[in-house]
């Protein structure tokens, strides 16, 4: 089960968000565009798409990326799409022909 992630004891990522990082993370699925701004570092992006809760709490969602997840899965949309990408190229790499 997925807990939620406490930045400075005030601040989280809610575990139902943590689930869709670790998605985008550990199965290269795109998250939704909240999460998309956030791991472009578009601030502008995220605000704008943000509900309440995950509007107050941008400061952990920056920490969790920038303390847990790996460096070069975040940062640009650049970044992002060659992160889902490395997927489809180890999936293709690992096809068995018969």
């Amino acid at each position: 089960m997925v807990q939620d992630y406490i930045f400075r004891q005030e601040f989280r990522v809610r575990a139902q968000m943590m689930e869709a990082i670790h998605r985008y993370i550990d199965d290269k699925i795109y998250p939704g565009s909240f999460l998309q701004a956030i791991i472009s570092n578009n601030l502008k992006e995220a605000v704008g798409c943000a509900d309440d809760d995950n509007l107050r709490n941008i400061p952990a969602f920056v920490s969790y990326f920038y303390n847990e997840a790996p460096t070069n899965c975040w940062g640009s949309k650049e970044i992002m799409a060659s992160w889902i990408k490395s997927e489809e190229i180890k999936k293709e790499d690992n096809q068995i022909c018969i």
